[in-house]
């Protein structure tokens, strides 16, 4: 009897109306979590102003949001594999939506930080999207794809951008906070015709279910299936150098019945998830995505903090002022606007280069070349050269960062990708929490060049990690 996997089915059918529909839809949830996020750049500011809080409690302001998003990246993916793909969407999106308007209504700082604390945890389910897409588009053209998705982030920075500097003339911060939580909420709605993943739905033993989603997916892009049956591999293609007896394991479903119910006894928790994810085989690919993530997340949200902060630092430092200048005006948002476009050249070099060169070299080309960009930001700059430097860094930072998020998902096995990517997720939210320190706290103190050497050492060392990285991705079948 002839047999195909979910990767047969989708590499047969191609990349259609389907998969379009999905990434739509799974791209609106990486603009709200992007709109979310450079929101971080505008409020901290602007309540400082308001409420004459300290900039230790600015950047506590936006420490905690990745705080939030850190315990919400690893329960948010926990969920998906546990309960599923859509339900880790639907609940994750539900909470960033009510919290993100509850925080527009708060009266005074520290209830503002405890709602901004839990719409983090909210957003820290970006990450399901992003695996939940990625597990739809055929492995021939998923570095492309996944490049496409990614300018989904760079639309929502744009958007933040440019909500701030028009809400922020005409109304006020909380206005900017309510309108930051619509395209979340716009999500809800369409909830209801979003298919559950074929490759979750396989892993589950649900076979009927998985046949019934590859149907509609047939049926929409009007391409055949393989003809035989739907089976399940469950080999894990991570450590190249095992044999490929032990890595290519491809059985029928009545065969498999008995693995897989085997299989989910083993992974009935998190623990046994992590301690899976820390097993022979995929240990080291773990332990170092952990620490790029952290990284990436340091490096990136760094740079959006430090486009609010790196002007006042050039002029106020220089002439030996504390901040006495108010950043509320037409430079911050400016600049913001400026650097966010920078994602855009960002993405194109991640997509030209991570077909020819694959993700790895992709990754620590940029990382390096970004280390570039920041170096000569140890000095004070004119306001044209900072906005330049911290542009190229940005795109150098946005393409390094998208890679990684299409190289993580194709590391792990479809019963624990979301748990994988989920914790790699959480710990690079460590990197959100600790960039404030530097980006705000340094420069509002003066040490500017302490701060960059500091964003150097992080990116050297995580380009370096990048080449450890014991897998090449590129062209495999997701497991």
């Amino acid at each position: 009897m002839e047999t195909y996997t979910t990767d047969n089915a989708l590499a047969a059918m191609g990349f259609g109306k389907f998969q379009a529909l999905v990434l739509v839809y799974a791209g609106m949830g990486w603009v709200a979590e992007s709109m979310e996020l450079m929101l971080l750049s505008f409020v901290g500011p602007l309540i400082r102003e308001e409420w004459k809080i300290s900039a230790q409690d600015e950047s506590l302001l936006s420490s905690v949001v990745f705080l939030g998003m850190l315990i919400g990246a690893c329960g948010w993916g926990f969920v998906s594999d546990k309960y599923g793909r859509r339900t880790g969407l639907l609940f994750s999106t539900l909470f960033t939506t009510g919290m993100g308007f509850m925080s527009a209504l708060s009266p005074n700082y520290l209830c503002l930080m405890a709602l901004r604390f839990l719409v983090g945890v909210g957003v820290g389910g970006g990450h399901v999207f992003s695996s939940w897409f990625l597990e739809f588009v055929p492995a021939q053209n998923r570095g492309t794809w996944m490049i496409v998705f990614s300018f989904f982030w760079t639309l929502g920075t744009v958007l933040e951008a440019s909500l701030a500097w028009v809400v922020i003339a005409a109304l006020s911060w909380r206005w900017l906070l309510a309108f930051t939580a619509v395209p979340c909420f716009l999500l809800l709605p369409f909830f209801g015709i979003t298919p559950e993943s074929p490759r979750y739905l396989c892993a589950q033993n649900r076979m009927s279910e998985a046949t019934l989603v590859l149907e509609r997916i047939s049926k929409t892009n009007q391409a055949a299936l393989p003809p035989g049956i739907l089976t399940y591999n469950r080999g894990i293609e991570v450590d190249q150098s095992a044999p490929t007896c032990e890595i290519d394991h491809l059985l029928p479903v009545r065969e498999k019945e008995c693995t897989d119910d085997n299989a989910m006894s083993s992974k009935s928790g998190s623990a046994a998830a992590l301690r899976s994810l820390l097993s022979r085989n995929l240990r080291r690919s773990t332990l170092l995505l952990w620490f790029v993530f952290y990284a990436n997340s340091f490096a990136y949200y760094g740079l959006v903090l430090m486009t609010s902060q790196l002007s006042d630092a050039n002029g106020s430092c220089a002439s030996g002022l504390r901040y006495v200048k108010s950043e509320q005006d037409a430079s911050l948002y400016k600049d913001t606007f400026i650097t966010s476009f920078a994602e855009i050249p960002g993405l194109i070099v991640s997509a030209v280069l991570v077909e020819w060169l694959g993700r790895k070299a992709t990754m620590w080309c940029l990382l390096f070349t970004c280390c570039g960009f920041l170096g000569p930001l140890a000095f004070h700059q004119s306001e044209i050269w900072t906005t330049g430097l911290l542009f190229g860094a940005r795109a150098c930072a946005m393409g390094s960062f998208t890679v990684l998020c299409l190289y993580a998902p194709e590391v792990y096995p479809t019963s624990v990708r979301s748990t994988g990517v989920g914790i790699a997720t959480a710990i690079g939210r460590i990197g959100g929490i600790v960039c404030p320190l530097i980006a705000v706290g340094m420069l509002r103190s003066c040490h500017q060049m302490e701060a960059i050497i500091v964003f150097e050492v992080v990116l050297c060392l995580a380009a370096i990690a990048c080449m450890l990285f014991p897998v090449e991705t590129k062209g495999r079948d997701m497991n």
